[in-house]
């Protein structure tokens, strides 16, 4: 009782001190009849510049992070929103798994100059493992023995370097968050971590949902945009929402609850100016193969499917979504791809 005590008054406390201007949320859901749905929201004070890419495999990458960078072929083929048309940010390949990346602003990686590993971009993060690895298992697995140094660069017109950490989810319901803590790869492997939001580390983000779930949903959830709130709201809905029903409105329940967990559009308070609005939300309906859009400023909510791809023939296909993603397509959204040269990721200077 001491320590379940102490656990939820340090909740409180991180609950408080939780980060405001930094924002993005990522929830899985697990139903019934193997129905498993990834959702994400993309929060960022500007424009992000995301285009949707399809990626084919067989394709030659290096980690952009000088010239002992690591190599590889990608297996895979894949679906990503990009950050700038340097990063893929999220995105899921042909074989179900999901990538998401958001901010952590505790992250620190490891010294580039003391390290033994070759360098890997962080704008190609996400894309190593959606290139790799079929299932969050084999990911992990594959992670744990550390193949690469992540080397991090300066976010485009600023100064900051980019903070981040990685979640991945896969066909099966498994889910894995991946985070440097103080220069340390640490891996949460889980199919229970569902949810995963911005500052603290997930660790610390686990106490102050035992704290919430301690009162309980249906009596008071935290409303605010901090990471902490929206970690605790999209926790108790994404358990709520019904397990058993069609793949219609499962997609539509899980859409309410990422957008729950969003931040209202052009929201600026003068204690909090810099605060980040949800730019656009994704959902990857594992089961069906499907990858769904939706812009903060379009009316309509489209899709690609996965299963209408070939990812073998060698085509770079983008769909340009336009400043804010305000290019309006509905429905399927396969045929509104245009074969094009692959974007450059962004590399580390030496």
């Amino acid at each position: 009782m001491k320590y379940q005590f102490k656990t939820i008054l340090c909740a409180a406390a991180l609950l408080v001190s939780s980060d405001l201007a930094l924002a993005c949320t990522r929830v899985v859901y697990l139903g019934d009849n193997q129905t498993v749905m990834t959702a994400r929201s993309m929060d960022w004070k500007s424009d992000v510049q995301t285009n949707l890419w399809i990626l084919p495999n067989k394709v030659k990458r290096t980690g952009m992070a000088g010239p002992n960078s690591i190599e590889w072929t990608s297996k895979y083929g894949s679906v990503v929103a990009t950050g700038y048309d340097i990063s893929t940010t999220d995105g899921v390949n042909e074989k179900g798994l999901a990538a998401n990346l958001l901010w952590l602003v505790e992250s620190q990686y490891p010294n580039k100059a003391q390290a033994t590993k070759p360098p890997l971009s962080i704008s190609l993060w996400a894309q190593y493992v959606l290139d790799n690895f079929a299932t969050v298992d084999e990911a992990v697995t594959a992670l744990e023995k550390e193949p690469f140094t992540l080397v991090v660069a300066a976010i485009p017109g600023e100064t900051r370097l980019a903070t981040l950490h990685l979640s991945i989810s896969d066909a099966s319901g498994d889910s894995a968050i991946i985070e440097y803590i103080n220069g340390k790869q640490v891996i949460h492997h889980s199919r229970h971590y569902q949810v995963m939001t911005n500052s603290p580390i997930f660790e610390q983000q686990l106490a102050l949902n035992t704290y919430w779930q301690q009162i309980g949903g249906t009596v008071m959830l935290p409303g605010t945009n901090r990471a902490a709130d929206r970690f605790a709201r999209a926790s108790f809905y994404t358990h709520a929402i019904p397990k058993n029903a069609s793949s219609k409105e499962t997609l539509a329940s899980v859409f309410s609850v990422i957008r729950n967990a969003s931040v209202p559009f052009g929201l600026n308070t003068p204690e909090e100016p810099n605060i980040s609005s949800t730019r656009w939300r994704t959902v990857v309906d594992h089961k069906n193969r499907q990858y769904f859009f939706e812009s903060a400023v379009s009316p309509n909510v489209f899709w690609v499917d996965l299963k209408d791809i070939n990812f073998n023939n060698g085509q770079t296909l983008k769909l340009d979504l336009g400043p804010n993603q305000e290019n309006i397509y509905s429905a399927k959204a396969n045929k509104f791809f245009k074969k094009t040269v692959p974007f450059k990721f962004l590399g580390v200077p030496n």
